[in-house]
């Protein structure tokens, strides 16, 4: 996994990954096995599943790169704590699924509490150590 500043300012955590070196097939399996990951966290409460890939197709306009298949994002949220307004600034949490000719690349921006990157980064660590993909409900 690496981790880099997208356009010099935003800290992104980036695992690019060979199909064949996940037990994955598609970026539906992939969200799926975040989505258990997230419902199984005693913190995180998932939200939602959107489809980047299909919002900018159907969009006047809209432009994605020839080699992406297919790029979806699982959105959650971990909101242990609710200090103050500006906080809803960075939240809630996604996770980026793209594919994108013979591999995957998964991604998400830093989180500012240790607990939420922590288990973000976990997860989709475990996306290429697990021999068997979880699957959600």
């Amino acid at each position: 996994m690496k981790q880099t500043l997208l356009q010099e300012k935003y800290p992104v955590y980036t695992l690019e990954t060979k199909k064949s070196e996940t037990p994955f097939q598609n970026v539906d399996e992939i969200i799926d096995n975040l989505k258990t990951r997230v419902e199984e966290h005693p913190k995180a409460c998932f939200i939602a599943i959107f489809d980047h890939h299909q919002h900018t197709s159907n969009m006047p306009g809209g432009e994605i790169a020839k080699d992406i298949t297919a790029a979806k994002h699982i959105v959650f949220c971990f909101g242990t704590h609710l200090p103050n307004p500006h906080v809803m600034a960075v939240r809630p949490r996604s996770i980026g699924v793209v594919e994108q000719g013979d591999e995957f690349v998964i991604s998400f921006l830093e989180a500012p509490m240790p607990l939420a990157n922590n288990a973000m980064e976990s997860w989709v660590r475990a996306l290429v150590d697990s021999p068997q993909p979880a699957t959600a409900g």
